[in-house]
Formats: structure tokens, sequence, C-alpha cells
């Protein structure tokens, strides 16, 4: 067995090699950017403190997004190839708040199917170190589930509320439950302009004594209530409900998994080949570097950050616990302030449950 010390400096010599750029981001960063990408789920988990200048700041949750931030300039987004080892805080119902750990990051690459495939070969080397040959792996696509809203009959205006949901059952289910519903009904909405709502809401609200730039302005709760009003009238056939609720329930062997979803899809009438084909040249490309791992897909799989846009990955040790995860997140660097969105993939790799794995 390869001692600790010895696991140490390969693990070293991987986040140091050729061809990437040892990155530090700084351990104190500004809050905003995870309370507006990361949503409230993780928000909830940062390690937080007020600055004199009585802006928000919080320990650094994750690596990811500091390397994307720190790639965007004015020029636009030059190709570059990150790597990282070092400390990430997060809040824990029990135990330290302070985990290590290790990465990969590659932004702007001009082939982004070979920069994933880069991604698992790292990976797979760092599993490798800590000798987890048999591990379990959970692939999702976001990109399937995206193309699938945009096949699907449905009014569009139902299309980016079921996508920000993805990821989360309880609340993909709960959407469909209300889709489900609102055909029963039968009433129709008959309501005033925006620029009446505003001028209304704008009236209550100096009536109120509250102020209309300290919280919500009356624009933003009259949108709020037009998407409401909008959504309540959307009508999506049950047969489109019935088709998201069984794609979302398929789960299992990759192949298995990818089969079950094409002849879905095909008795449907939609054509999804594109996607479909791009996961399993992407499942055999991680199966040829983890040749005993239990690869899985499971339709309803993805992290809630919103920026995610292909592939998505976790790897589980054989106690179950999440040693490593990852996948494409194009839509990242210009949420971030990029002119245009930008390919990047990358993963994480979770160090003391590594070492766990190792002394098993």
């Amino acid at each position: 067995m390869t001692k600790p010390g010895k696991r140490r400096e390969q693990l070293m010599s991987l986040v140091s090699g050729a061809g990437v750029t040892p990155a530090n981001p700084p351990a104190l960063l500004p809050a905003s950017d995870y309370f507006d990408l990361a949503g409230e789920e993780f928000g909830a988990r940062l390690l937080l403190t007020t600055g004199a200048d009585g802006l928000q700041y919080c320990l650094r949750p994750d690596f990811t997004l500091p390397i994307a931030k720190a790639c965007i300039s004015g020029e636009g987004v030059a190709p570059a190839a990150f790597s990282y080892l070092g400390p990430v805080f997060r809040q824990r119902a029990q135990g330290p708040v302070e985990f290590e750990q290790a990465g990969l990051e590659l932004v702007g690459q001009p082939d982004p199917e070979a920069a994933l495939s880069r991604v698992f070969e790292f990976t797979a080397k760092a599993l490798g170190i800590y000798g987890v040959s048999t591990p379990a792996v959970r692939l999702g696509s976001v990109a399937l589930f995206e193309a699938l809203l945009e096949a699907a009959d449905m009014p569009p205006v139902w299309r980016p509320r079921l996508r920000r949901r993805f990821g989360s059952r309880k609340a993909l289910t709960a959407s469909l439950d209300r889709l489900t519903s609102l055909n029963g009904n039968t009433q129709t909405l008959a309501g005033k302009s925006r620029n009446e709502l505003i001028e209304d809401i704008t009236g209550q609200m100096l009536e109120s004594g509250l102020s209309l730039v300290e919280s919500r302005t009356p624009e933003e709760i009259a949108d709020r209530f037009l998407e409401k009003q909008a959504l309540a009238v959307a009508k999506v056939p049950e047969k489109t409900i019935a088709l998201l609720r069984a794609y979302l329930a398929i789960s299992g062997p990759v192949e298995q998994a990818l089969a079950e979803a094409e002849e879905l899809f095909s008795a449907n009438g939609l054509s999804l080949e594109k996607p479909l084909s791009g996961v399993a040249a992407q499942a055999k490309v991680l199966a040829a570097l983890l040749p005993d791992a239990v690869l899985s897909f499971e339709a309803g799989f993805s992290p809630r950050l919103h920026y995610y846009t292909g592939l998505v990955f976790e790897i589980a040790g054989e106690g179950g616990d999440i040693l490593a995860s990852g996948g494409q997140y194009d839509r990242l660097l210009q949420s971030l302030g990029a002119q245009k969105e930008v390919s990047a993939s990358g993963c994480a790799l979770w160090v003391a449950r590594l070492e766990g794995e190792a002394g098993r």
C-alpha cells in the first residue's frame, strides 16, 4: 500500500504537471457572486463576514468560480488550464467546515469534448493515486434535458422555469404536478398592461410608505406578476407532462438508460440523436479510463447550478461518499461578465475522502 506521504507527493505532482497553471485564489471572496449564481441552497452553506466597506464576503467555498472570474478581461477569454490544491470552507450540520480540494479547470479550449476527456483523465489519475479502482460513477446531461424541453410541445414560457428546477427532483416534480393541475383550470386571466401595473404598484407602495429602491422595485414586482399570470394560462399538453415524467424516471447502466431514452423519444416523435450520442461517446471515454467502475446514467441528475450545460458527473467510493464531481459549465463565464458564452469544464476532488478510501 502506498504511504500517505507518497500519495501526497503524487497528488501535488498531478496538479503541478505540464500544461497547467497552479491557481491559488484569495481565501476571502465577494459573496455576491455565489448568491447570484449558486442559489439559496449553496448560499446557506457559505461562511460570511461583512467588511468595513459594508460589502459581504465569504470564505472560499470552491475554486471554480474565482478561477473562472479571473479568466475574464476586456480582451476576451484566452484558452487556459488551471489546477489547484487547497482548502475550501462550507457550513455543515456537524464536523469541520474546512476541507481540502484538488481539481482542474479548463477554460476556452478550442475542442470542448477533448477538454472534457482531459478532465476525465485527470480524475482517473487522481483516483489511481489513492487506489480507487471500482468507484460508482453517476452521469447526467443538462444538454439532453434542455434538448428535450426545446423539442417537446409546450408554451415557451415554461421551458426556462423547468430548466431552473432541473437537478431537484422535488422541485421539478412539484412543477409537473402544477402543470397537471393547471390543465384542469378553465379560467383565463385578463390583466392590465405592464405600464398600468407599474403605475398601480408604485402608487400603492408610496401610499404605504415603502421605498421604491431599497427592496424590490415596482418594475420587478410587475414583471414577476406577469410571469405568474403567463404561467397560469399556459397549458402544457398531458402527453408532454407524461413524457417529461417518463424521461426523468430513467436511471440505470449507461447503455440501458440511453436506449430507454432513445425509445421514449422515438415513441413521441422526437429525434434527439446528437445529444444522446454525445453522452454515449463521453461515457465511453470515461469507461475506458476507469474499466472497473460501475457507470450509470440518471436522467434527472444535475447539480443545482444553472451554469452547467453538458455532461455532469459524480464519482463515489465504496462507502458512498462523493470523491469527485464536475462537468461542463459553458454558461459560467458569461454569467460573470464575459461578452459571450465560453466553453469550460472541470472537476473537484475531495482529498480527505480519497485518503479515507485509500485506508480501507
